[in-house]
């Protein structure tokens, strides 16, 4: 084999090799890649500085083969020597005016100053400007560049190698391009198709059409009869509306880890002699980091209870919570698709013994390793067996997800690229959320929590001094020592009642001129007559009491709280002239605010475990029609098949109980509306999710 062959080939296989590993330093940019940050601009310029950049100079460092095959390939050639290197500056110059024609002259002196001798914040600059450069050449040159071989006088580069590296930056910049704008796709997607949805309930569709449409295609489980009653006690099967969305994210995931991809030869950083394959495979591994990346932000954006679009639309803390659990799913494949690919690359290669002691490669591992482990520890037996284990773990490794995500493109490319503005992305995303946690702490302060027993199942909590609606987090600080420990419950009322005082006399009150001649009070004795006191602002819990938490607050009367509120503020029904309330248990906390603000008819169905909590909720439900079920079942579809059938009107079915009865509730309003008969329904579920 000639030695020129011979150049080719290691030039080749040097450009693999730094392309694949790409451990490098250089200046901060600003923003992604295409969009703000632009890797090769002029692609002239960069084109013939890295075919240059395979060949030594005079003032190189020489090495043996053994040693320029290590990891430190390619730093032989320090920023100094490539900046005061005659023959280095003069041959780069002659590339760049022959093949950067009709680039501005300015741009080109800036590439100069920026990029000749490297790419690193403080570098040296070149000992002349590329005009000098070029005036100091004499004549054009009379010998070609043999990529590989020594630079030691003035050159000029063939059209083949100048081809081959041009295709190969070109190409790679636009797919790193079309990863980012990929990565923009679904973050946007995940955020905008939720509100657009939500304001469809906005435009004037008919009632019946409505109905149908939802018992059709949104409130039904997908698959069979349960939605909140998790199936086999493993997963919960979404909505027919949750699964249409969820078929989306699992949809454009798949299509953009598998479309705009190309090859394009000659290719100096993948030689047509070990095919396209290698070159697709790097570009694929890098699309599914940046769409993982994507995904990361997306998950925290779902998971919070401060998520922005809880606010922008009317999808409920449950669905984004389930959409959460899915994105967390792919976000996780697409790592460890990511991870394994690149492994094999560097197998394939014989350069994973190098690459995997370096550290963007270790926290890679950690990160994709913590992605991994929240799976499994993450489904429903953990977190409803070991529900303050799953939450503390959860956030540990979530930290150390985003920590490793950050460090493992830190330590490879610093900041050049703009790869870690998505992990910054979901920092922010979650830093937002705690803190408007910490601030709703912060408003409501430390409140005193008067716990009275309703009887063996359930207490009454009543805290003053803090109003709100929907529900609210209660930390109880003193009753473990996981002070941060918090717990969701619905806001029974706002207004404790005061105890009434004795009525005094006013002087003007006893003025008979002013009382004119009757004496008489309509009580019969002003001595029984009582003020009219306001009601103290503060809230009232009604607890059902199991291990845990709300067992250990039977041991108390008064203790410290603080109160995170308020959350999820009542849907606005007014609309609707009945309003049809199924309730179980301690559910009846989040029907009671509805059923005293509704302006139109209201019936309550209640079924209870004991009398108790009935007794307890009777002051709160004296102008509601009622049928209460003590230690019996309800028969929920005759029920509902009765007041839907007696409906001439449009009707509200608010469900708040344990599973079963939400998803029996749930079948029989989309059975309903499907059947038609001019029925017009509205199923609405309140319900806790975590």
């Amino acid at each position: 084999m000639s030695s020129s062959k011979l150049g080719v080939i290691l030039a080749a296989c040097l450009h693999v090799l730094l392309v694949s590993s790409m451990v490098s330093t250089g200046r901060d940019g600003h923003g992604l890649i295409g969009y703000g940050i632009s890797m090769y601009d002029p692609l002239c310029a960069y084109t013939c500085r890295d075919v240059l950049s395979t060949s030594m100079l005079d003032c190189s460092d020489h090495m043996d083969m053994s040693e320029s095959m290590g990891m430190e390939m390619g730093s032989d050639t320090s920023p100094e020597c490539y900046a005061t290197d005659n023959a280095f500056l003069d041959t780069l110059a002659y590339c760049i005016s022959t093949h950067c024609r009709g680039v501005d002259v300015w741009k080109l002196e800036k590439y100069w100053e920026m990029n000749v001798a490297g790419t690193s914040p403080d570098q040296p600059l070149p000992k002349v400007t590329y005009q000098q450069a070029l005036a100091n050449m004499a004549t054009r040159p009379n010998s070609t560049l043999v990529v590989g071989e020594d630079l030691n006088h003035t050159m000029s580069i063939s059209d083949d190698d100048y081809q081959a590296s041009y295709n190969a930056q070109a190409v790679f910049e636009k797919m790193e391009r079309h990863h980012e704008a990929y990565g923009i796709v679904l973050l946007v997607t995940g955020a905008a198709i939720p509100i657009a949805f939500s304001l469809l309930r906005f435009l004037p569709f008919p009632g019946t059409l409505v109905t149908k449409f939802n018992a059709w295609f949104v409130d039904p489980p997908a698959i069979g009869s349960r939605h909140k009653a998790p199936i086999a006690g493993l997963f919960h099967m979404p909505t027919r509306g949750q699964a249409f969305f969820i078929f989306y994210l699992l949809a454009i995931n798949i299509i953009l880890s598998a479309v705009g991809f190309e090859s394009r030869q000659p290719n100096s950083w993948y030689p047509s002699a070990s095919g396209s394959g290698g070159e697709i495979a790097s570009y694929l591994t890098n699309r599914l980091g940046v769409l993982s990346f994507a995904n990361i932000a997306l998950l925290f954006l779902y998971a919070g209870r401060n998520n922005v679009l809880l606010w922008l639309t009317n999808w409920s803390y449950g669905t984004f919570l389930l959409l959460h659990r899915w994105v967390a799913w792919i976000a996780t494949l697409q790592a460890i698709l990511h991870s394994l690919i690149y492994l094999r690359i560097y197998v394939h290669e014989g350069t994973h013994a190098a690459e995997s002691k370096l550290p963007y490669w270790v926290w890679g591992i950690v990160a994709t390793l913590c992605m991994s482990i929240l799976l499994p520890s993450s489904v429903f037996p953990v977190r409803k067996h070991l529900y303050e284990f799953f939450l503390a773990w959860h956030v540990l490794l979530s930290i150390f997800v985003l920590v490793g995500s950050l460090w493992h493109i830190l330590e490879r490319f610093q900041r050049q690229w703009g790869y870690e503005n998505w992990i910054y992305t979901a920092i922010a995303i979650w830093g937002f959320e705690r803190a408007m946690r910490l601030a709703r702490l912060a408003r409501n302060g430390v409140k005193t929590a008067r716990v009275t027993a309703v009887d063996q199942d359930y207490v009454q909590v009543n805290i003053e001094g803090v109003s709100g609606s929907g529900h609210a987090y209660l930390y109880f600080p003193t009753l473990s020592w996981r002070i941060w420990e918090n717990h969701p419950f619905s806001v029974v009322s706002t207004v404790r009642p005061r105890a009434a005082r004795p009525y005094t006399p006013h002087k003007h009150d006893l003025d008979v001129e002013k009382l004119g001649s009757s004496t008489d009070s309509s009580d019969g004795s002003s001595a029984e007559r009582r003020d009219n006191v306001p009601g103290k602002i503060g809230l009232t819990f009604l607890l059902r009491t199991k291990a845990g938490v709300t067992q250990r607050l039977r041991k108390h009367t008064s203790l410290p709280v603080l109160v995170e509120s308020a959350y999820g503020p009542h849907e606005d029904l007014s609309e609707y002239p009945l309003l049809i309330c199924i309730a179980g248990g301690v559910g009846i906390t989040a029907c009671v605010p509805y059923l005293r603000a509704h302006a139109g008819a209201t019936k309550l169905f209640w079924g209870a475990r004991s009398q108790g909590i009935i007794d307890a909720m009777a002051p709160s439900l004296t102008s509601v029609e009622q049928e209460t079920f003590v230690g019996k079942r309800m028969n929920i579809a005759e029920v509902l098949h009765k007041e839907l059938s007696d409906t001439a009107g449009t009707a509200v079915v608010l469900v708040s109980g344990p599973s079963e009865m939400a998803d029996e509730v749930r079948c029989v309003v989309s059975e309903l509306g499907r059947k038609g008969n001019g029925i017009k329904v509205k199923l609405v579920e309140e319900a806790f999710s975590w």
